[in-house]
């Protein structure tokens, strides 16, 4: 069964007990030697040949190259034999951190890999360059790897499923590095205790705001996840040489919920398995069909049935107006109500473009479809009947839409529940 546990702020004179801090019962759950199931194991296996696939993609762009450069400036760290970048020779290995760090950005450049969306928004497949740096450096076998992805994917979608980070504009990677934390600590056997200070560290270090996701969005979108990742094996590693986090670093007064979330007053629910459970939230999440933002991807299909069946469509000329009624996040971070003109500049970076609806439901309905390069190019960016049809395109916040968008998010999490306590 999951266990829901009962977070709130508290006072500093309240002395509250580290067995009693989320931290802590993070850290007991990655500790826990339960089995990984095996349909749990083959997710695990699709999830990482899914990252390898996207980062693959994404080997010749920009970002992916300065991450690489970066890694192969740094040698192999004492204690291991070092791990691999994604596309580099077998032989050519850089430290554990470094390789997360260009490894992550390699699997987040193109928006292309695993989601998990309810109370936050999540990119679960992050969890897996750092866990898998880490396995590779100290030589660990595939059963741990398998037993610390799980823990990575168990720890940030719950986390997701509870608390909320983009209403007051936390980037959703704070979510990430206590997760990756978690994780690393599964793989290598640590202590409750060695992995509580490294979540707070992973926790402490990775809690900045959703600018990077805001605006002009630049190339830091992709390395965002992956900084989290490099923070989480340096978390750990610290850790282990005895060095302590902040704490309460969810609960304290002046703690990250205190301040930079719902407040004082807050409290939240955060689902965790029981010891003995098995971690099975990686069969919650989802993989993409087309590298877009994830609430993208039914307006993708959507607009190239719509050109498909009536090519008239296609034409500025033919339409007056265009408005897509959807869900809150949907319209408020993708759509027009988030009110940045950069997602109607036809020179706007692929970040950006990437998180505008406008754009995207135009070039996939004259398009037909979608591409993970082409679909952004500049040139078919600034193509003058695109640039005309994007602008008459808006989008308007459904109560309908928003109110099955949550329920469905809960429901799946008591469907995992029913299945779990059998």
């Amino acid at each position: 069964m999951t266990v829901t546990h009962h977070v709130r702020v508290h006072r500093s004179d309240e002395n509250l007990a580290r067995e009693d801090q989320l931290a802590w019962k993070i850290a007991e759950v990655a500790a826990d030697p339960v089995e990984v199931e095996q349909d749990v194991v083959d997710m695990i296996i699709n999830r990482i040949i899914d990252n390898a696939s996207v980062a693959a993609a994404s080997l010749t762009r920009a970002p992916i190259n300065a991450a690489r450069a970066q890694a192969f400036r740094h040698p192999v760290s004492t204690g291991g034999v070092g791990a691999n970048l994604f596309g580099a020779e077998l032989d050519h290995r850089t430290s554990p951190e470094w390789a997360a760090w260009a490894n992550g950005v390699a699997v987040r450049e193109l928006d292309y890999h695993d989601t998990f969306l309810a109370a936050e928004y999540s990119h679960p497949g992050d969890n897996i360059p750092p866990i898998l740096a880490v396995a590779q450096h100290t030589g660990k076998d595939g059963r741990a790897l398998v037993r610390g992805i799980a823990t990575g994917y168990e720890i940030q979608m719950d986390l997701v499923r509870a608390i909320c980070l983009h209403k007051h504009k936390i980037d959703h990677v704070a979510h990430l590095g206590p997760s990756a934390a978690a994780g690393i600590g599964t793989l290598l056997g640590l202590d409750v205790e060695t992995i509580y200070q490294a979540v707070g560290q992973g926790l402490h270090t990775t809690t900045a705001t959703r600018q990077s996701r805001k605006g002009e969005i630049s190339t830091w979108k992709a390395h965002a996840p992956a900084f989290a990742g490099k923070m989480a094996v340096e978390a750990v590693d610290r850790a282990m040489r005895g060095q302590t986090s902040p704490a309460p670093i969810y609960e304290g007064e002046d703690g990250v919920i205190a301040w930079m979330l719902d407040g004082k007053d807050a409290a939240y629910e955060v689902p965790l398995p029981a010891a003995g459970e098995p971690k099975r939230a990686i069969l919650d999440s989802y993989t993409k069909e087309h590298s877009a933002e994830y609430q993208a991807q039914a307006l993708i299909d959507l607009a190239r049935k719509l050109g498909i069946e009536n090519p008239a469509l296609r034409d500025p000329a033919n339409i007056e107006s265009i408005v897509i009624h959807t869900s809150h996040h949907t319209h408020n971070v993708i759509g027009s109500g988030a009110n940045d003109p950069q997602k109607y500049d036809p020179t706007a970076s692929r970040e950006t473009l990437d998180h505008s609806v406008p754009y995207i439901f135009a070039v996939a309905l004259q398009d037909g479809g979608w591409h993970h390069v082409d679909s952004y190019a500049p040139e078919r960016a600034g193509r003058a009947d695109t640039v005309a049809l994007w602008h008459k395109i808006t989008t308007a916040e459904d109560a309908e839409w928003t109110r099955r968008y949550h329920p469905r998010t809960r429901m799946r999490r008591r469907s995992a529940v029913a299945s779990r306590s059998g």
